[in-house]
């Protein structure tokens, strides 16, 4: 059983030096959804030439979706995928 804390300062200090897993059976830990999380982002700036990101504007217009949304999931299918 994990020890009784006087402050979060105190149990922050204790988790950051201990596994949890020899004080909780996390195989009887009911199982959590967070649907409504969201990863956390940075903001970028990324220079493009015109016609580029014109076309990349179209191509994402016929997908319906924001143009931003379609460079991040190109660049996501890109960078997981293995290299030869």
């Amino acid at each position: 059983m994990a020890p009784a804390f006087r402050s979060e300062a105190q149990e922050r200090a204790f988790w950051e030096a201990h596994d949890s897993t020899d004080y909780v059976d996390w195989t009887h830990a009911p199982s959590v959804r967070l649907p409504n999380l969201k990863p956390s982002t940075q903001t970028i700036s990324l220079r493009l030439p015109v016609g580029l990101l014109e076309r990349i504007k179209v191509e994402a217009n016929r997908r319906d979706m924001p143009y931003q949304s379609l460079i991040k999931a190109w660049l996501a299918d890109q960078v997981g995928r293995p290299r030869a």
